[in-house]
């Protein structure tokens, strides 16, 4: 439990706002992050996982059927955690929006950040491990730390690179696991609106501010029903 000893705690906190229109018509009743995955609801593989690592508090925005999300996770302690809910009008706020609609829930110290469509084998201790250097400071110059993965063939082109340094490049081979340690700092001065993530990434790239790692475990983005299928074929 990693995190448990350490001296800062690290809050964590799940994307959940999508609608799902790809995974329709499972999503036209059921939010994404409750899509089961043999059996399981998706969201439920990350709440154990940061559980089981020691993240005793984290946040879950919604917006699409965010109801439906309250009432089947309810206040976390079936898994031994605090779960806090940042609602956000229909429609949602995008991922950067989403966050800083959020950052009074997560306080002032770095947190992790997952996406909530999103199926891994890999640990999050790496990322625990990050954002506690961050959070004591004994990393000054980074304001967000991104886990990456050998891109699928749905997103061939890649997203980001990765140089011999550990700095994020902002063309790349690999793909955004949305899996990741971000700064309240990197969101300074903004306001809450509809406000994708990428962008806001891709300048602090310009500047050096954003490390990362390659991770080669099982991952997948539940985008669609096809690629449903295809990870339970892998899992179940």
């Amino acid at each position: 439990m990693q995190n448990q000893e350490s001296k800062t705690p690290i809050k964590a906190m799940i994307l959940a706002a999508g609608r799902g229109n790809r995974l329709r018509p499972i999503t036209d009743t059921t939010p994404k992050p409750l899509v089961p995955l043999c059996g399981k609801p998706l969201i439920e593989y990350h709440i154990e996982k940061l559980a089981a690592t020691g993240i005793n508090e984290i946040v879950i925005n919604h917006a699409w059927l965010g109801h439906k999300i309250e009432q089947a996770l309810g206040d976390g302690s079936h898994w031994g955690v605090k779960l806090s809910y940042s609602p956000e009008p229909e429609g949602g706020l995008e991922t950067a929006g989403g966050i800083i609609n959020a950052l009074e829930l997560l306080g002032d110290k770095p947190f992790l950040v997952i996406n909530g469509d999103v199926f891994c084998e890999m640990p999050f201790d790496g990322l625990i491990k990050k954002a506690q250097q961050l959070s004591d400071g004994k990393e000054t110059t980074c304001l967000g730390h991104l886990m990456l993965v050998p891109s699928p063939e749905h997103n061939a082109k890649g997203d980001f690179g990765l140089d011999s340094e550990g700095l994020v490049q902002q063309q790349g081979e690999y793909t955004f696991a949305g899996l990741s340690v971000l700064h309240p700092k990197l969101f300074a001065g903004m306001e809450v609106d509809f406000i994708r993530l990428a962008p806001i990434l891709r300048q602090a790239m310009q500047q050096g501010l954003i490390s990362g790692e390659l991770q080669e475990g099982l991952w997948s983005d539940i985008g669609t029903i096809e690629r449903l299928q295809q990870t339970e074929a892998k899992v179940c």
